[in-house]
């Protein structure tokens, strides 16, 4: 679906691969210029350069989120060369399912990325959109914000944070036109779920998850992405969009 983002300017971070790759691809069907960030190379350019063959533009920069300057630095660079901001999917975390997060480095860096990095791109995107009057904003949470499970500490602390502070960046903006929003995935085939999901019984189990009977597709979440950056979600924010299959419905 085109929903007419000509002239506008979108960021999305880790956007080399899974759902930032394919939510970049649909700002760019939708007209607007992409500011595609990663801290995979090789990966972003990838995706900027399925862009421009499709007749879109965008730009990669290299960005690890957990570091406040460098989503600074690239955001000034990104409004530099393009002049404002409208929308900002911020996409970017890590699973580690096969590593203790107990333990503390794996703690640390699990709360660093999938939590600091989002805090450090909704402040430096809404400092970009007060520029120009407004915009919206949307954070990948996860089902695990939603519910709980008994393996990963770590990534269900910090997705059920996302949401709570979706929530608060909806009430402190509201009134300056910026709407902010989550998207909670359920199970995605991704390269995060790749590891696990090439095991047979595992995958078996994940698809069991889902009353649907599957894994959902990167482009069934940057659709809800998408859609809640449109005008046509004009009157939507602070929501956690649950996006899974059916997963979290009994």
């Amino acid at each position: 679906m085109n929903y007419g983002f000509e002239g506008k300017v979108a960021l999305v971070t880790g956007a080399g691969s899974g759902i930032g790759r394919a939510t970049a691809l649909g700002f760019a069907a939708s007209g607007a210029s992409v500011i595609v960030s990663d801290v995979n190379d090789e990966g972003g350019a990838e995706t900027v350069s399925l862009i421009e063959k499709a007749g879109g533009k965008a730009t990669f920069f290299r960005c690890d989120v957990s570091d406040a300057d460098a989503v600074d630095s690239m955001m000034n660079e990104a409004i530099s060369k393009y002049g404002r901001l409208d929308f900002a999917h911020n996409n970017a975390g890590l699973s580690s399912p096969s590593a203790d997060e107990w333990e503390q480095s794996t703690w640390a860096r699990t709360v660093s990325v999938n939590l600091d990095g989002v805090m450090h791109c909704m402040r430096a995107a809404a400092r970009a959109m007060l520029q120009n009057g407004g915009g919206a904003i949307v954070n990948t949470a996860s089902i695990a914000g939603i519910v709980g499970n008994a393996s990963q500490p770590a990534y269900v602390a910090t997705k059920h944070a996302v949401i709570g502070l979706t929530k608060h960046g909806a009430l402190k903006w509201a009134k300056d036109g910026i709407r902010v929003n989550a998207v909670c995935p359920g199970v995605i085939e991704t390269a995060m779920t790749e590891e696990v999901a090439r095991i047979p019984q595992y995958r078996a189990a994940m698809e069991g998850m889902t009353p649907l009977g599957r894994m959902g597709r990167p482009e069934e979440v940057s659709s809800a992405v998408l859609w809640l950056c449109s005008d046509q979600a004009s009157f939507v924010t602070g929501h956690p969009l649950v996006v899974d299959g059916g997963a979290t419905a009994g």
